[in-house]
């Protein structure tokens, strides 16, 4: 329990105005995105500095306070939920420090939404790549937290290969500077990929230096239809070969959540008859004398006299594109108006996902009777976003209340494939409880060993992952 001289004494850190203890000032800190999780705190501390976050920590492990840190609160796993302590926001760190051309290098705090990040980088006529469905809320200092990945992992990698180094804030209050932009230095073990994906439990990243990468200088957007994800992932090989390896997103989708969106999310059927799949996949290219629309007019072609797509449309302009974005990004959001939809988050090796969404959908019909499988997401990585809503008249409180008992027997399946029950969202709560049964023990000793040697009095995200 919090004494009220130590919440006097972590508010004089960052000053009365930047310690939230009102019910409403609190309240957004309290819910995550799915409302599968709801937290509680007594504090919540928005620190302006990295010495702030020093002195907040410093403070922490003498008193043996625990500190819940939370970015933009987008996460799915409830890593970045409270259940009694102290919120750490990082919501202020929100500067961009540099930006050099000629490193083709970022410098941002932890609060910097990845929208601003990526505009900052678009004033330089540069990207930075990484595209989640909550870019508009989520902030670097999350994404690199839970090593966030996204549309474009196929050409550019998850958060964690477009960082080059960190500043992190240890749980003694010490401050690790390890911001860098070589590209090359082997002086032993990169620390940064410790607190890459650690979800708060072995430091606070308070700043990131990162990747930028030239815009590309064309793009062509495909919508297509295919009997399945088997043609998929041959289209995925052909449309490879044929564009010089151009392809940046590839992405699969079922008939039942484009129904979803066209009738939840103002999404237009893109494509004259129905199918049971369809791919949307981008190609860019940085030729200034290149055509994305003309190969990709040409490898639709070949796909058509290869029987791989029965129908496809490419996007005549950036609208265009857009819409048929649209209509893969309103996929998640649009479950919650169709009732109850039980989520999970997986990976198995690319060339196995076809036979895993069979046996998958099947045990999930079987189980579930009259639900509505619905899997999407990046077939081109291998990582499926493998959800089931419920039957139309189904009750809703009673169908969520299966959750545990459903994707323990998903999870099951993927393992069977060799699959990981967590491929881009974390463990946070949800899945902590499965993690012995995904790792060796060898590999939970080492997780372990790990959080005692940097926490050892466990006050950075208790709970969460171990």
């Amino acid at each position: 329990m919090l004494t009220p001289d130590t919440m006097e004494k972590f508010a004089a850190i960052v000053g009365a105005k930047h310690a939230l203890t009102e019910e409403a000032d609190v309240a957004p800190h309290l819910l995550e995105p799915r409302g599968k999780f709801s937290g509680s705190s007594p504090l919540v501390l928005q620190p302006g500095s990295t010495a702030e976050v020093s002195a907040i920590l410093k403070l922490a492990n003498e008193t043996g306070t625990a500190i819940v840190p939370q970015g933009g609160n987008t996460g799915l796993v409830g890593g970045q939920m409270p259940h009694g302590e102290i919120v750490l926001s990082l919501s202020r760190m929100n500067r961009v420090r540099h930006l050099d051309r000629a490193d083709n290098c970022i410098t941002l705090e932890a609060g910097v939404t990845l929208h601003n990040a990526q505009e900052a980088a678009q004033s330089k006529d540069l990207i930075f790549p990484l595209w989640i469905a909550s870019q508009g809320t989520c902030q670097v200092g999350g994404n690199l937290a839970t090593n966030a990945g996204g549309i474009n992992v196929l050409a550019y990698g998850n958060t964690r290969d477009l960082c080059l180094g960190l500043e992190v804030v240890l749980a003694s209050g010490d401050i690790w500077n390890g911001l860098t932009s070589l590209r090359k230095d082997n002086t032993g073990y990169d620390l940064k990929h410790l607190f890459i994906g650690c979800e708060g439990t072995l430091g606070v990243i308070t700043a990131a230096s990162m990747k930028l990468l030239p815009a590309p200088l064309d793009r062509a957007t495909v919508f297509a239809s295919v009997a399945s994800p088997r043609e998929a992932l041959e289209l995925l090989s052909l449309v490879r070969r044929m564009s010089g390896n151009a392809v940046v997103a590839f992405e699969v989708m079922p008939r039942s959540g484009v129904d979803m969106t066209i009738k939840h999310a103002g999404c237009r059927d893109p494509l004259q008859a129905p199918s049971d799949w369809y791919v949307l996949f981008e190609l860019a290219g940085f030729d200034a004398e290149g055509d994305m629309s003309g190969k990709a007019t040409d490898i639709l072609e070949v796909a058509f006299e290869e029987g791989l797509v029965s129908d496809a449309t490419i996007a005549a302009s950036t609208q265009a594109a857009q819409d048929l974005w649209r209509i893969r990004e309103a996929m998640s959001e649009v479950q919650r108006l169709e009732g109850g939809s039980i989520k999970h988050d997986i990976s198995v090796p690319v060339s196995k996902v076809p036979a895993f969404l069979d046996e998958a959908i099947a045990l999930a019909k079987d189980i579930l009777p009259g639900c509505r499988p619905v899997p999407f997401g990046h077939i081109g990585d291998g990582n499926i976003h493998f959800n089931i809503s419920q039957p139309p008249d189904a009750d809703r409180d009673a169908f969520l209340a299966r959750w545990e008992e459903v994707s323990a027997r998903v999870h099951d399946t993927v393992r069977t494939y060799q699959g990981s029950i967590s491929a881009e969202h974390g463990i946070g709560t949800l899945k902590r409880d499965e993690l012995a049964a995904t790792k060796q023990p060898v590999e939970m000793n080492m997780m372990r060993g790990i959080k005692q040697l940097l926490d050892p009095n466990g006050i950075l995200n208790p709970g969460k992952v171990l």
